[in-house]
């Protein structure tokens, strides 16, 4: 005779009036916090349609009245230049950016965390160590390099140190993501025959994606956001990013237009939003994975 044993039934532990007073604390917490960072995004959004002087003389975000033309003259660009040809500024110093980063610190971290050569580890401490160099250090000399290259002017000096592996912080990362991954396999292709370059674009480039989207979305929303670089080396309107249209909205000489300065922050985000929620669910396994497991 076979018997079949009963299901155990776990009993579910009862919360305490403590235990529900701490858990609801804790949201309420988190909701606060939550609204803090939210604001000024709201803020953004509500000010789009104000009108211009309510932007200044309403702290309240809600607004007294609502109009579309602020984004009427978001869409009329500035100076005879359209809107789209902004966007398109921002997006071809955005797309060189992560093309060049993918390039120039892949292929350097491969150099430094895969290859046995004298002075590697010197080389990778200097690396490291200009992370410690503040940026505004590089500024005057960049710029009077650039100058007598005669380049100023051009989105030439924007991008080319992302070619020139310069970006530490992304050297550092594939590096440390390439030491996760087992040498066994630089070995196994070794003896197949296949050289530096066949092991790299073969098999540790794939074995990057997760380190490659993560740097790719980063590299993108800071190109994108960059104010500083175009703000010193381009002069001419129709040459300008989104950030650096925003800071000719606020006209000294006349009178600002802030609530056009909202509505093209505002759209000026939809890029970036939209390619972050694309490629978070890469973002976040690029930053939870260090390398092959299993």
């Amino acid at each position: 005779m076979s018997t079949t044993a009963a299901p155990r039934v776990i009993e579910r532990k009862k919360r305490t009036a403590g235990a529900k007073a701490k858990s609801v604390v804790w949201h309420l917490a988190l909701l606060a916090v939550l609204v803090v960072v939210l604001y000024p995004a709201f803020w953004v959004l509500t000010a789009s349609v104000k009108e211009n002087s309510d932007i200044l003389t309403n702290i309240s975000p809600i607004p007294t009245s609502i109009t579309w033309e602020n984004f009427a003259s978001a869409f009329d660009g500035m100076a005879g230049v359209p809107l789209w040809r902004f966007f398109w500024n921002s997006f071809v110093i955005a797309a060189l950016s992560v093309v060049g980063i993918l390039a120039s610190c892949s292929i350097t971290a491969y150099a430094l965390g895969r290859l046995e050569f004298p002075g590697r580890k010197t080389m990778f401490a200097v690396v490291i160590a200009t992370l410690l160099l503040p940026g505004q250090v590089m500024l005057i000399p960049q710029y009077l390099i650039f100058s007598e290259m005669d380049v100023v002017n051009t989105i030439f000096p924007l991008v080319i140190g992302k070619f020139l592996g310069l970006d530490a912080f992304f050297v550092f990362m594939y590096v440390q993501f390439l030491r996760g991954i087992p040498r066994e396999l630089d070995q196994a292709a070794t003896i197949d025959g296949a050289g530096h370059f066949r092991i790299f674009f073969s098999i540790m480039l794939p074995l990057l994606r997760p380190a490659i989207v993560t740097s790719s979305i980063f590299t993108f929303i800071w190109s994108w956001n960059d104010f500083m670089g175009p703000l010193i080396y381009l002069h001419e309107i129709e040459k300008f990013p989104l950030p650096r249209l925003l800071q000719s909205y606020n006209n000294t000489e006349a009178v600002s237009n802030y609530g056009g300065m909202m509505a093209m922050t505002l759209l000026s985000l939809i890029p970036v939003v939209l390619f972050f929620l694309v490629f978070q669910k890469f973002l976040i396994k690029g930053i939870a994975t260090s390398g092959v497991k299993g």
